[in-house]
């Protein structure tokens, strides 16, 4: 293995929409925000949460004693954030701080738009900002503005919100989730990754039980030693076990039915999760023989997406014994 090459890093960007169902309490202090009111809901002891909670935190039983509270409140604690992520309540440097409403006995986290770090601090008096159109989401609340701050500036645009009819309640919310960081392959992922964009499937082989990993890992979990020796796998293999995707979900490129499968290459020790299409999905079973489906060459890249799915090739299934030790 040359180890002077330099090990591959990309952006990594995960996201979906979270959606869920509000229930009479959310329901209520979601509805209230489209009507530029907030909120609040009495525990046991007296103290009302912002936003409300469902469930007593002394006694767990089921609240429902709702309470209006004020739209200015004192800062509690803040934090300073310089660099805005997209999907956050501003796009210039703000303080995320938790926010204690007039009548409230619980803070709630938000952004405070101080301009500048030095004009924020515990104790600081701050009103609600709404948001141009309020929708029944906690974004309805763009930000908080210093008591004595002027502001003429446009809110950002209304957070995405579940399809409903006009001026039915708001009974299920949508809260879009990202995740982004830089991800760094280490120089063994990073040698099976550039063989991928070469049409090549490397895996590496324990040089004490001989085992075969793929993707190469740097060291057997076995033995504990590195996993120095490369080996070329053919694209061919077999479905060790699978799963056949029924359900619909935000996001799916595939029409349901479709098979989801561990593929155990020739000569490996360890299986990969990939797509099995290219027959029924209620023909697919264990042991079926199945070979790599290569998108063309000019989409190639180094990633194992190169292999848009894995189809039978039409030989006699494997014996499960011969497989059985790789569940």
């Amino acid at each position: 293995m040359d180890v002077t090459e330099t090990p591959l890093a990309a952006p990594l960007n995960v996201g979906f929409d979270y959606t869920r169902s509000t229930g009479p309490v959310l329901g209520r202090f979601v509805n209230a925000l489209r009507e530029r009111r907030i909120e609040g809901i009495r525990g046991s002891d007296g103290r009302v949460h912002v936003p409300p909670v469902e469930y007593d935190p002394v006694t767990a039983d089921q609240l429902s004693e709702f309470v209006p509270v004020a739209e200015e409140g004192t800062v509690v604690s803040w934090s300073w954030c310089a660099e805005p992520l997209d999907g956050q309540p501003l796009s210039r440097p703000f303080a995320w701080a938790l926010v204690k409403l007039d009548g409230a006995d619980t803070a709630m986290l938000h952004a405070v738009d101080a301009g500048e770090p030095g004009k924020i601090h515990s104790g600081q008096r701050v009103r609600v900002k709404w948001a141009e159109d309020t929708v029944g989401h906690i974004r309805d609340i763009a930000y908080f503005l210093p008591v004595d701050a002027e502001d003429t500036t446009p809110t950002e645009p209304a957070p995405p919100v579940a399809d409903r009819a006009e001026g039915a309640p708001v009974s299920v919310i949508i809260t879009p989730v990202h995740l982004k960081y830089q991800h760094s392959a280490s120089p063994e992922e990073s040698r099976y990754l550039r063989g991928l964009a070469e049409g090549k499937l490397i895996g590496q082989r324990c040089p004490a039980c001989e085992k075969v990993y793929i993707p190469p890992r740097g060291a057997c979990p076995t033995d504990g030693v590195p996993t120095t020796d490369e080996v070329e796998l053919p694209d061919t293999g077999i479905v060790t076990t699978f799963c056949i995707v029924n359900v619909p979900f935000l996001g799916q490129r595939l029409k349901p039915p479709y098979v989801a499968a561990y593929i155990l290459l020739d000569g490996a020790d360890i299986a990969f999760l990939h797509l099995v299409l290219g027959c029924d999905a209620e023909d697919v079973k264990m042991g079926m023989r199945v070979r790599a489906a290569w998108k063309p060459r000019d989409q190639w890249w180094t990633s194992l997406e190169n292999i848009d799915h894995f189809e039978p090739t039409g030989e006699p299934d494997a014996a499960y014994e011969t497989f059985a030790h790789h569940l």
